[in-house]
C-alpha cells in the first residue's frame, strides 16, 4: 500500500472531502431506486400480474435465500482476498452494472407466447440471476465506507448519509407508481392484468436506467484511501466464516437483523393492502364498464400506496436525518430498544383501530410511529457491523470488511423474502386465488371482499411489523459495544495500525 497521503487527516482525524460522501449518498440513492422496484413490487408483479402458482413464488424466493446464504459469504470473501487494479471494492459496482440493469427489465418483461411453466422457468432464471449480480455490487458498494476512512466517526456518518439517501432513493418508484396510477390509465388504453404488465416494465425501465447512472457514479467518484494489506493466516489461526461466527456482537447484530425481519412489511406489502384492503375512490357499481373500474382501482391502489409510503418518508426517513445526532450522543443498543418498543405499542393501536373502525385515515399517526424504527435499523444496523469489525480486527489482527457486508446484504435480503413468502401465506391463509382477483375480463376491488379478508391484509403492516421489532429488541439487550467500549478499541486500533505502519492514502 502506498506511503504517501494526499490529504493529512484535521483535528478530529476525519480525512475525505464532504463532496465525496454525498457522492458517495448519490450511489446508494441509485441503488436503493434499483433494490426498491425489486424488494417492494416483486411479490405483486409474481402473484396479480404474472398470475404464478403461490406455491411456486413461495419456493423461489426461499430456494433463492437459501442460494443467497452461500453467495453473499463467497462475494464477501472475493472482495476480501482480492485487490485489482482498478481497486478493492470500486470495480465489482462498475462490472455488474450492466447485467444488474437488463436482468431488472426482464423481471418486469412478460414474454408473450410463454406456457405457464415456461413462464415459471423465464421469471425463476431472471430472479436468481438477478440476485447473484446485485450481491456482486451490493456487498463492495456497502464495504465501500471501511476503506474510505480509518476513523469510526467520519465511517458511521458516511453510512448514516448514505442510508439516508438510499431511503430516499427507494421511495422514488412509490413517486412513479402514484403518478402512473393517474397518468397511464388514459394513455395505454388498455385493461386488467395487460395495463397492469404496461404499467410495471414502464416503471422498471425509468427506474433502472436512472438508478444505474448514480449507482456507477460511485466508481468514479469515490478514493479508497485505507485499504489494509492482505495479511496470510498463520498456521492455528481461525479462518474468515470462525471468525464471523464466533465473533458475539457480530452475531447478535444478525440475530437482531433476522428478527426485525417483519419490518419489511410495511413496504413489501404495502401494494397487497392497498389493492385488497382499502379502496377510495367513486363507488363501483355492478354496471360499470372494465375500463372505468381499471382506472378508479389502479388510482385507488395508487393513492392508498402513497399513504403508506408518505407515512414511511415521514417516520423512517425523519429518524434517518436524526441518526448522525443520536449516534453521536446515545449507545446503539439503547437507540434500537427505545425505538423498536416504541413502534411495536404503535403497532397495537394501528391494529386496533383497523380492526374497530376500519379508517385509514385514523391509522396514520401509528403507522408514522411504527415507521421510525425502520429508518433507525436501516442506518444503524450498518454502523454496529462496522464496530464489530473493529473489534474482530482488534482481537484477530483481521478485518474482513467484504464479508461484514456481505452478512447484513444476506440480513437484508433474507428479511426481504421472509416478508414475501409471509404474504404469499397469507394469500393461501385466506383464499386468495390471483388468477381470479387480477384478469384481462375481471379486476376485483377491496369493497367486494369480506371485512375478514381485508383486515388480515392489513395485519400485515400492522401488527406483524411491530411483534417483529419487539423480538429484534431482545438481543440488544446482551450487546456488548457500548460507547465507551468503542471509544477504546478505536484507541487500541489507531495505536495498533501506526505500529504496522498503516496510513491512509
Amino acid at each position: 500500500m502506498a506511503k504517501e497521503k494526499t490529504k493529512a487527516p484535521n483535528k478530529a482525524g476525519w480525512v475525505m472531502p464532504k463532496k465525496e460522501m454525498w457522492m458517495f449518498a448519490l450511489g446508494g440513492c441509485g441503488q436503493g431506486m434499483i433494490y426498491a422496484m425489486m424488494s417492494s413490487y416483486v411479490s405483486d408483479y409474481y402473484v396479480n400480474v404474472l398470475q404464478l402458482p403461490l406455491l411456486f413464488v413461495l419456493l423461489l424466493m426461499l430456494l433463492a435465500r437459501i442460494w443467497d446464504a452461500i453467495n453473499d459469504p463467497l462475494m464477501g470473501m472475493i472482495a476480501d482476498r482480492n485487490t485489482t487494479k482498478w481497486g478493492k471494492m470500486k470495480p465489482y459496482i462498475l462490472f455488474a452494472a450492466a447485467p444488474i440493469t437488463i436482468l431488472t427489465i426482464l423481471m418486469y418483461y412478460a414474454p408473450e407466447g410463454l406456457s405457464q411453466t415456461e413462464l415459471m422457468v423465464y421469471t425463476a432464471f431472471v430472479y436468481v440471476f438477478w440476485g447473484m449480480f446485485y450481491t456482486m455490487a451490493d456487498v463492495p458498494f456497502w464495504s465501500l465506507p471501511n476503506v474510505l476512512t480509518p476513523n469510526a466517526e467520519e465511517r458511521s456518518q458516511v453510512i448514516s448519509l448514505g442510508r439516508t439517501v438510499n431511503g430516499v432513493g427507494s421511495a422514488v418508484p412509490e413517486v412513479l407508481f402514484l403518478v402512473a396510477g393517474l397518468v397511464l390509465p388514459g394513455i395505454l388504453g388498455t385493461t386488467g392484468v395487460e395495463y397492469f404488465k404496461q404499467q410495471y416494465l414502464i416503471i422498471a425501465l425509468i427506474t433502472v436506467l436512472i438508478g444505474i447512472v448514480m449507482y456507477v457514479n460511485t466508481y468514479f467518484r469515490v478514493k479508497e484511501r485505507f485499504v489494509p494489506p492482505l495479511r496470510k493466516r498463520e498456521p492455528g489461526e481461525p479462518g474468515q466464516l470462525k471468525r464471523i461466527f464466533t465473533c458475539k456482537p457480530l452475531m447478535l447484530v444478525m440475530i437482531m437483523g433476522v428478527l426485525s425481519s417483519g419490518r419489511y412489511m410495511v413496504q413489501a406489502a404495502a401494494v397487497h393492502v392497498a389493492r385488497y384492503a382499502f379502496y377510495i375512490g367513486p363507488e363501483i357499481t355492478p354496471n360499470m364498464s372494465l375500463a372505468d373500474k381499471t382506472a378508479y382501482i389502479s388510482a385507488s391502489v395508487s393513492t392508498v400506496k402513497t399513504i403508506f409510503q408518505v407515512c414511511a418518508i415521514i417516520g423512517m426517513f425523519g429518524a434517518m436525518l436524526v441518526m448522525p445526532v443520536l449516534m453521536k450522543k446515545f449507545d446503539y443498543k439503547k437507540i434500537v430498544i427505545t425505538t423498536c418498543l416504541a413502534g411495536f405499542v404503535a403497532s397495537i393501536f394501528t391494529t386496533l383501530i383497523g380492526w374497530f373502525t376500519a379508517n385509514l385515515y385514523a391509522c396514520i399517526p401509528f403507522v408514522l410511529i411504527t415507521c421510525i424504527p425502520l429508518g433507525v435499523l436501516n442506518v444503524i444496523s450498518y454502523a454496529m457491523i462496522c464496530d464489530c469489525l473493529d473489534y474482530m480486527e482488534l482481537k484477530t489482527g483481521f478485518r474482513d470488511n467484504g464479508l461484514g457486508a456481505a452478512c447484513q446484504g444476506f440480513i437484508n435480503k433474507l428479511g426481504n423474502a421472509f416478508a414475501t413468502c409471509g404474504i404469499i401465506v397469507m394469500y393461501m391463509f385466506i383464499g386468495f386465488e390471483p388468477e381470479q382477483m387480477l384478469s384481462s375480463d375481471v379486476i376485483v376491488a377491496a369493497t367486494e371482499l369480506t371485512r375478514t379478508q381485508n383486515f388480515a391484509m392489513f395485519s400485515l403492516v400492522s401488527i406483524v411489523p411491530g411483534v417483529s421489532m419487539l423480538l429484534c429488541a431482545i438481543p440488544m439487550f446482551f450487546y456488548p459495544l457500548t460507547t465507551k467500549v468503542k471509544r477504546g478499541i478505536a484507541k487500541e486500533l489507531d495505536e495498533k495500525r501506526k505500529a504496522q505502519g498503516m496510513q491512509v492514502e
